[in-house]
């Protein structure tokens, strides 16, 4: 819970300030008894879980779902979930990914110890599955151990989607090695192209194929049925933020305490070099301010946390044309597509955006397959695929 303003959480709460987080993992298999197609991500943290805890869990949500499950992988951000979990303190940013990488390999190497027809389930012969298709791990390296076997055989996808929403340098590489479905708040076009390219670049640089990487964009589509009613929504939700929500936010993903400083007081440099949650927020607040240490008021105005963007309001034709825009640059494969209000949000894009794009030809009108990979245009997971150097069985 955001508790890192003035080191307490009674205005999150007060305020509604996503102090209710329910866990993932049980939604999902809710969501996946209710639904056929919809795939079902969800994020897990590499600094506090066990790998061969995350591998069990996201693969059974895998087989239970039919082959639509998909885990976020990230790297936690505070003092406040480190103290939940028992620490004292949070992991220095880098080494946090250092331990990713050892983190993804061992839940991967979990994933690919079934081979695909290690199960046999025969009645005549009383066999239920081939021993020697089943691989023991034995792991030991800088941060993990883990041994095995793993306990959930391959699923119908092979094994989950990996996400990813690395925005520093080290994050960016992080996700150039792992990710299918990269996260990203690119926030003009002309940007979004140069970084578009760039990341594909380090993808291919990773010795993996960019088309088999997919980068989704976050937008906060405010639609309606007519440019002027979406205007008039947006003027309202204009209006609704509060600016103890950006203060409270903003101390929760940069670690530091926005309550310790007044409104026009600069950060000092050793307060911004000190800075180990999302560094890429401070770094923005830096370009788009054009100081070297902004104050409070600057984070709050340049980072615009707390409040969605408002680059695309209008009707069906207007919302259409500008992630069209976006698409065909290209500036991403897709788009995250953010809530500005709950509920109404994800009802109104639907009804009215997305028969616009698909009139265009730009969005699906039926699936293709079962399968999340099937929807995001991926193969199916072969076994040591993501390895490198090594052909996929």
């Amino acid at each position: 819970m955001p508790d890192r303003y003035g080191s307490d959480h009674v205005h999150t709460i007060e305020h509604g300030i996503r102090c209710v987080k329910l866990d993932p993992l049980v939604v999902l298999t809710m969501m996946a008894a209710a639904t056929t197609r919809l795939g079902l991500g969800a994020t897990a943290s590499t600094t506090y879980y066990e790998p061969f805890h995350v591998a069990r869990a996201f693969q059974t949500l895998d087989h239970m779902s039919g082959g639509r499950a998909a885990w976020n992988i990230v790297t936690s951000l505070n003092d406040g979930e480190a103290a939940n979990m028992g620490r004292d303190e949070m992991m220095e940013h880098d080494t946090r990914y250092d331990r990713a990488d050892e983190f993804v390999e061992v839940v991967l190497g979990h994933w690919d110890s079934w081979e695909d027809d290690a199960l046999i389930v025969d009645k005549a012969t009383g066999r239920f599955g081939d021993g020697r298709k089943v691989h023991r791990l034995d792991h030991q390296g800088r941060f993990l151990k883990s041994r095995g076997p793993f306990t959930v055989p391959r699923s119908a996808q092979g094994r989950p989607v990996l996400i990813q929403a690395g925005a520093s340098g080290r994050g960016k590489r992080f996700s150039a090695r792992w990710a299918e479905l990269v996260f990203v708040a690119y926030h003009d076009i002309e940007g979004g192209k140069r970084d578009y390219a760039a990341f594909k670049e380090m993808v291919a640089a990773a010795g993996r194929d960019p088309g088999q990487v997919k980068v989704a964009t976050l937008c906060n589509p405010i639609c309606a049925a007519t440019k002027a009613e979406a205007e008039d929504k947006a003027a309202l939700i204009e209006r609704l933020p509060l600016e103890i929500d950006a203060l409270s936010l903003l101390s929760e993903a940069l670690n530091f305490d926005f309550a310790s400083k007044g409104m026009d007081e600069p950060f000092t440099d050793a307060e911004l070099a000190g800075i180990q949650g999302l560094q890429t927020i401070r770094d923005q607040v830096i370009r788009r301010s054009g100081k070297t240490n902004p104050t409070v008021r600057d984070f709050i105005t340049a980072s615009g946390r707390g409040r969605p963007r408002m680059d695309m309001v209008g009707g069906p034709k207007e919302i259409a044309d500008r992630m069209e825009e976006w698409f065909a640059a290209p500036a991403c494969d897709g788009f995250v597509v953010a809530a500005t209000v709950v509920p109404g949000s994800y009802a109104d894009f639907v009804r009215h955006v997305v028969p616009e794009l698909q009139r265009r030809g730009i969005f699906r009108k039926d699936y293709t397959g079962p399968t999340l990979r099937d929807h995001l245009g991926l193969p199916r997971a072969g076994r040591g695929a993501w390895r490198p150097g090594m052909a996929a069985e």
